[in-house]
């Protein structure tokens, strides 16, 4: 159990764009995670027509990003292999209900990485999750997204459920910008995953992450 008082405030999770040359968008990168606070960045690579990553892709992107990552004291995510996680040396995985189960998941990364779950809309996924022993519950989407077809979308109140539940910390993913992600945070969100809504920001990505950091302190604190 938790209460308001003890919760921290909602911080940056940022998610790769599916497509990019890595050593063009390391520059890219170092100026988001410059421009504020982001508590991890999850490397989510998408194959034509959304086929899965090759394995060197992941690779060469990890090798690249990950340290300009860890550098910051950001976490760095693997999507969906949490075998490359363990392989590179990346700080944990993120796995979906399709993906390898959490019991895998942890097994291959070992008890001391994060390995997070999307839980969609679903409470009892979730309850599923955190009894397991997840790091982390994602939900969503909240909002209409171009970079993936959401395969559910979620309300505001599953994450109030969430945070006054369990301890354990939630995820608000899906179509998130810095101009809808304040009801998000005061809904409970402990940490918002956002991808387009930086990349393809009007005024930049580090512009972004700045509206982004303004958004979730100001509305941390009136929760």
């Amino acid at each position: 159990m938790t209460d308001e008082e003890t919760r921290e405030p909602c911080r940056l999770y940022l998610i790769t764009p599916p497509r990019f040359e890595p050593r063009a968008f390391a520059d890219t990168l170092k100026m988001a995670l410059d421009a504020g606070d982001v508590a991890c960045l999850q490397l989510r690579l998408k194959g034509e027509n959304e086929a899965p990553p090759e394995a060197d892709a992941i690779r060469g992107a990890t090798e690249i990003l990950m340290p300009l990552a860890q550098a910051r004291d950001v976490a760095f995510l693997i999507n969906d292999r949490p075998d490359l996680a363990a392989e590179l040396g990346a700080d944990g995985t993120h796995i979906g209900q399709t993906d390898t189960s959490y019991a895998e998941a942890r097994k291959l990364v070992g008890p001391d990485r994060i390995v997070g779950v999307t839980c969609h809309n679903s409470r009892h996924l979730a309850m599923e999750a955190g009894e397991a022993g997840a790091d982390y519950v994602a939900f969503g989407a909240f909002y209409k997204t171009d970079t993936k077809e959401p395969i559910s979308m979620a309300d505001p109140d599953i994450l109030t459920w969430w945070s006054e539940m369990f301890t354990v910390p939630c995820v608000a993913i899906g179509g998130i910008t810095p101009d809808n992600a304040a009801p998000l945070v005061r809904a409970g969100a402990d940490f918002l995953a956002v991808s387009s809504g930086v990349w393809a920001h009007e005024a930049g990505p580090a512009a972004a992450v700045r509206a982004l950091n303004r958004v979730m302190i100001e509305e941390s604190n009136v929760r």
